[in-house]
Formats: C-alpha cells, sequence, structure tokens
C-alpha cells in the first residue's frame, strides 16, 4: 500500500481530554476516530490491527476444536427475562421497543442466544460435546466509558461456548480453552496474569481472569511478589446449568433421560486487546506493535525530491518485490519532509523499516531499522528486498 493512496489521518498534538497513552496514541496514530463517549470508528490502520488480532483468535480457536458462527446483535427481551438477566444487567442493557411495540435490546453478551441456539438443535448427548464462538460486537450502556475503546458502550468481544453431557467433560474443555488463551496471548506477546475470578452476573462455580499489567487497570493482582494495577483482556466460566435450565436446553442420555447441558463460556476483549498491547509496547514516539499484530510488516521510506530520484524507483522497486512475495508493505511515497516521515514511522508503529536516502544509496546501502530495539543495519541495495525477506523469515523484525 502507498500512504498517498490510503487513509491515515495522523496527528501532531496530543488531542484533549485524553488520559490513558494508548487513547492518545490510537487517535494520533490515525487508528480511531471517536463518534461520541465510548463510541469509535475504525479507521484502515486500526481494522488492520484488529483483523490481525481476530485471525490469531480464531486460529487458536479452530485448532481448540471450536466451531465459529455469527449471532445477532439485536435480541428480543423475553429470552433474557426467562434467565432474569434483564433484571441483574438493565443498568448496562441498552432496551427500547420496535416499531411493532415489542420489548427489544442490543446485546450485552449472548449466553441466551447461543443456548436458544443449541436447545434447538441439540437432543441427544450422542450431539455433544460441541463448542461454538463468535466474535461479535457488544452494547453497553456504560456510565463512565473512560481510556478510549478499553470502556466502551459499543465494543468487540469473542465470546465461545461449550455445552456437555457432564461436568467431567465441561472441565476437559474448560482446561483446553485454557491452554488455547495462554497461546493466544503469547503469540499477541502479553505476559498475561492469571487469577481466579468471581463468576458474577455470568454465573457459575469457577471462573478465571487473564490479566495484563498496565497503568490505567481498574483491578489489582500479585506480580512476583508486587501489587500492580492490571486490566482484564479475558474471561473464562463454568457456568454449569445456570442457562440450559432456565432455557429449557436439555438431552436425552443413554437411558432417554432428559438432562440439561452443562455449559462454559470463554470471553476475550478482543478492541480491549489493541489498547493494551499499545499500553505495554511504546515509547515516547509512538507505537511498537508486535510483529503479529503490526498493520503491516514493513515500511518503505524513500526520501526524494523528484520522482525519477534514485531512491524513489528503489523503493518502488522494493515494494513490487516484496508485495509479490505475500508481505504486507506500507510505502511512504509522500511529498513531505524527511523529518515528517520519520515521526509518523516511529508514531504508526510499524516493526521493520527501510530508508532509502541519498546518502546511503551514494555508498550503495539502505538502511533498516528495527523499531523495539531502536537497532539499524545496513544492507545492499541492489537486494534490499531479499535481505527484508531473510530478516521476517528469521522473525528478527
Amino acid at each position: 500500500m502507498y500512504w498517498s493512496k490510503y487513509f491515515i489521518p495522523t496527528l501532531k498534538e496530543t488531542p484533549g481530554g485524553t488520559e490513558a497513552i494508548s487513547h492518545q496514541l490510537l487517535l494520533r496514530a490515525g487508528l480511531v476516530q471517536m463518534l461520541t463517549s465510548g463510541v469509535y470508528s475504525y479507521l484502515p490502520l486500526g481494522l488492520r490491527v484488529l483483523s490481525n488480532i481476530e485471525n490469531i483468535i480464531r486460529e487458536e480457536m479452530n485448532a481448540a476444536g471450536a466451531n465459529e458462527l455469527l449471532l445477532p446483535s439485536l435480541h428480543p427481551l423475553d429470552i433474557w427475562k426467562q434467565t432474569g438477566r434483564d433484571e441483574t444487567l438493565k443498568d448496562v442493557m441498552i432496551s427500547f421497543k420496535d416499531g411493532k411495540g415489542r420489548d427489544m435490546c442490543l446485546g450485552p453478551t449472548h449466553e441466551e442466544i447461543i443456548t436458544d441456539v443449541v436447545r434447538n438443535h441439540v437432543q441427544s448427548y450422542r450431539q455433544l460435546p460441541v463448542t461454538l464462538y463468535q466474535i461479535q460486537t457488544k452494547f453497553r450502556d456504560e456510565l463512565r466509558p473512560r481510556f478510549g475503546i478499553v470502556r466502551a458502550c459499543e465494543f468487540i468481544m469473542k465470546d465461545a461456548y461449550s455445552f456437555d453431557r457432564d461436568v467431567e467433560s465441561m472441565q476437559k474443555n474448560y482446561q483446553i480453552m485454557y491452554e488455547a488463551y495462554q497461546k493466544i496471548f503469547k503469540r499477541l506477546e502479553l505476559d498475561v496474569v492469571i487469577v481466579e475470578a468471581d463468576s458474577g452476573a455470568m454465573g457459575g462455580d469457577i471462573s478465571h481472569e487473564f490479566m495484563v499489567p498496565a497503568a490505567i487497570g481498574e483491578d489489582e493482582v500479585e506480580v512476583n511478589g508486587q501489587k500492580q494495577v492490571a486490566m482484564e483482556l479475558g474471561h473464562i466460566f463454568q457456568l454449569g446449568t445456570k442457562y440450559s435450565q432456565s432455557l429449557g436446553a436439555n438431552f436425552l442420555d443413554e437411558n432417554g433421560k432428559s438432562q440439561p447441558i452443562i455449559m462454559g463460556c470463554y470471553g476475550i476483549g478482543v478492541s480491549r486487546v489493541i489498547a493494551a498491547i499499545i499500553e505495554v509496547m511504546h515509547d515516547e514516539n509512538g507505537i511498537i506493535w508486535p510483529s503479529q499484530v503490526a498493520p503491516f510488516q514493513v515500511e518503505l521510506l524513500p526520501i526524494y525530491k523528484s520522482e525519477s530520484d534514485e531512491a524513489m524507483q528503489l523503493a518502488r522497486q522494493c515494494y513490487d518485490e516484496l508485495t509479490a512475495a505475500g508481505v504486507d508493505v506500507l510505502c511512504d511515497d509522500r511529498d513531505e519532509t524527511a523529518g515528517k516521515k520519520f515521526k509518523d514511522a516511529d508514531l504508526i508503529g510499524i516493526p521493520l523499516r527501510a530508508t532509502f536516502g541519498k546518502r546511503n544509496l551514494a555508498e550503495g546501502n539502505v538502511e533498516l531499522k528495527f523499531r523495539k530495539s531502536g537497532e539499524t543495519v545496513m544492507i545492499d541495495k541492489s537486494s534490499a528486498a531479499a535481505k527484508i525477506l531473510d530478516v521476517l523469515k528469521q522473525g528478527h523484525a
């Protein structure tokens, strides 16, 4: 992608009224824009990051044996009344009457809805176990939205649900999800602290939270004997029969006897993960993206005065070769000063930057800079694309 043809509205100054560094950098790097308090538009760069995180989660969920589906955001309130959560969640639920006078709500979560799907299609023990998941937008009427996309009224969550015939089978699925979460956060390069937690309005006896120490954390955890504040990124629950009994999700066992399905629930705040990564991976100049999350793998930065300059010609050649090799490349072809380009490059945080400057090119070199370490190395200008591919394959970016 060429920067001149892409939409990256970076900001020089920090927007007013922003407390969290992640909120500031999300806005300054042109990843999101606030529509109103607690509601954000994801701009092209932010959508790329979001998609990369979703793909990591999707790959690990699929590997763990879960099946992806997509549930509606618009719910009849009647189904929530069957579990009583129309009352327990009424403070955050966005509810209204539709044009036909029916009581409706926007889904703050989806336990009732997924249980409705399963109760209509699973009747026998032979159809169990099954684990279903979605990546979906949730809506909650937060009285005090905070820290940008960390505590928002509209946010994206991955929620998975397991359905089993007995507690022992549910506990096995719970452990599979526990381990899948560990793999997800490792790929996101987030050092999570896993703690036993209160199940709250979700119900069930056992739950675990996956927390990341961060300055804007709203919970306290102990790490190596030290108490720290941390953000919750994931929460898994052994729900038992709370929803299956309320909604009549039963199956016939080997003896033809009706039994309630045993459930587990597994959530990750997908959009919140973006903020968490920025909170723990930034410096005074901007974001430092992990390689699997970054919106682009490489940024090419030619410093030129005209399109015919060697810097621009070599950058375009390198761009074509890397793109043909399947690399996501951003080439800053804007007619801007070198200083502006360098500042924006650090701000948006692409892991690897190749600078095509007149002085180095005269010596036969292109400068590679690693965003995370700040290290720079010189590579031969005639084989720049091949060298960049080598670096990416070795996982050094």
